[in-house]
């Protein structure tokens, strides 16, 4: 490992969990989630407060994690892996690595990201034996879509899941549209815009700000409903899917709500 490395070998972590991707197009996939302390935007208020008020649909179901964080060894990580008998799936790709939050490409993190996994082909690439000069790890980042992706980053990444805010977060709409970010994501040969839809409104929104501005194509756009608990898991998920049929948006679902009931840490 270069000095380099051993100098930068942590992450800001809020939470670190194996699971199972039940979010978006890798929907099924199992998955070791990296949560990020810190996020750029409130969706729904701090601590729900806009949700309450009436300024907003829905609050951020992890803010309550991702205040809160530590240092963390990418060592300590690893561990975590070989403790659940994952090693080997995550350096083979089999196992997503989930980079979430908050907001995962704040600068602070982007840079710790692509030190952890120049750290992972640094320790594991001969032993695999891989013929390729990187081990086939499948990287996936959640982002708001507000900050640049830089290069570093972009090239280590195997898809962007981009969780586009709208105005049902009640966040102020320069500060969750960023042009300029999101068509940097659109630059990406594997990314996904996944909007939270609470009602027939926001459809129309995704279509007049977003899509036909940007030139989003439509087999890119996903829809999920805002959900949180399983007492209206199914209402919110068919209505999901009815709006899926009338605009020809990509309909999806939140499958850990139905399977555990929480939002994070499962």
């Amino acid at each position: 490992m270069s000095a380099t490395l051993e100098d930068t070998a942590t992450l800001s972590l809020s939470e670190s969990f194996y699971s199972v991707q039940c979010e978006g197009v890798s929907t099924g996939y199992p998955a070791y989630f990296i949560r990020l302390k810190g996020c750029n935007l409130m969706c729904g208020g701090k601590n729900g407060e806009l949700m309450k008020q009436g300024k907003a649909s829905w609050w951020c179901d992890s803010e309550a994690v991702w205040r809160c964080g530590a240092k963390t060894n990418f060592e300590d990580v690893i561990g975590d892996w070989k403790k659940e008998n994952i090693l080997d799936w995550v350096l083979e790709g089999r196992v997503h690595l989930i980079w979430t939050g908050g907001e995962p490409t704040l600068s602070k993190h982007q840079k710790d990201i692509v030190n952890c996994i120049e750290y992972l082909n640094e320790q594991y690439k001969d032993n695999k034996q891989t013929l390729y000069h990187k081990l086939p790890l499948y990287n996936e980042i959640e982002t708001n879509g507000t900050q640049i992706i830089e290069d570093d980053l972009m090239q280590e990444l195997d898809q962007i899941n981009c969780s586009v805010k709208l105005t049902n977060s009640g966040e102020p709409y320069p500060k969750r549209h960023v042009a300029m970010s999101l068509k940097r994501i659109m630059e990406h040969p594997n990314y996904w815009f996944k909007f939270v839809i609470s009602n027939e409104e926001d459809l129309h929104e995704i279509t007049n700000d977003f899509i036909d501005p940007l030139h989003i194509p439509a087999n890119r756009v996903l829809m999920m409903p805002g959900l949180d608990h399983q007492d209206n898991f199914h209402e919110r998920t068919e209505f999901c899917l009815q709006m899926a049929k009338k605009y020809g948006y990509i309909g999806m679902t939140r499958l850990h709500i139905s399977a555990w009931n929480q939002t994070t840490g499962v």
